[in-house]
């Protein structure tokens, strides 16, 4: 089943409340404290191109990628009618290729967390540190286990809008450490008469720390630090999501 293939239509409706003005002022924040002014900037993981969109304002160039060619027509869309030339790529993060390096990458929104192996983690990481430019810096997050085990799991979420709904249940498999989120989402077909329903099943991986900080060193990053989302904190015992940092090391 072709995750994101329906939902990318309904995404941004049922996701409005994300405040991705305060992703991406994190973000620059990140960059001030590490002393880095990057020019381009990659996002892996892009989605429907919020964040791109957003820092392509403040003045980045910025490429997207995503592996979802539905949710890449929907980011296009929004850089279109904003005037934006923003390069989106139909790419997968394991094995995704650019014309030549950049200054700094990002991957936000829990999107590694859909990377269910470790070594499917290194190559991204191994990848990320071919196309970074000297001391360019890597920025992303994941979704914690607890948020799996005490905030999403066994937990079912819905939401309506005029002409769609949603209804998304979770499951957190401990002993793989996968969490499963089956969803049902309805859209009203084109003479507005009825609902067609659509299934979608995505899993997520959560990763310790430790090892993602394994997996950072052994790609040939340099690791800098870990943080409780949004603050420059060290991560608690019931962080929902950490912000990882680390830095191309200079041949």
């Amino acid at each position: 089943m072709e995750i994101y293939k329906n939902l990318a239509r309904v995404y941004d409706l049922f996701m409005d409340e994300i405040p991705y003005d305060t992703w991406v002022d994190y973000i620059e924040s990140t960059f001030e404290k590490y002393e880095l002014k990057p020019n381009l900037v990659l996002e892996l993981g892009c989605g429907t191109g919020n964040i791109t969109t957003l820092m392509q304002d403040k003045g980045y160039d910025m490429i997207g990628v995503d592996v979802s060619e539905e949710m890449l027509i929907e980011a296009r869309e929004k850089a279109q009618e904003t005037n934006q030339n923003i390069l989106f790529l139909n790419q997968d993060m394991r094995d995704f290729e650019l014309y030549g390096t950049v200054d700094a990458c990002i991957c936000m929104c829990d999107s590694l967390n859909y990377i269910l192996e470790k070594e499917e983690v290194l190559q991204v990481f191994k990848l990320v540190n071919n196309y970074l430019n000297p001391n360019g810096l890597f920025i992303f997050d994941i979704n914690t286990e607890y948020k799996f085990k005490h905030e999403l799991a066994d937990k079912t979420f819905s939401a309506t809008e005029e002409d769609s709904a949603y209804i998304w249940e979770n499951y957190y498999y401990e002993d793989e450490m996968l969490n499963e989120y089956y969803t049902n989402i309805f859209i009203k077909d084109d003479n507005k008469s009825d609902y067609k329903r659509y299934e979608e099943c995505h899993y997520q991986k959560a990763y310790k720390q430790e090892d993602i900080i394994s997996l950072i060193k052994d790609s040939g990053l340099e690791f800098l630090n870990v943080y409780d989302a949004f603050t420059f904190d060290a991560p608690k015992n019931d962080s929902q999501r950490l912000i990882f940092i680390a830095k191309e090391i200079t041949k």
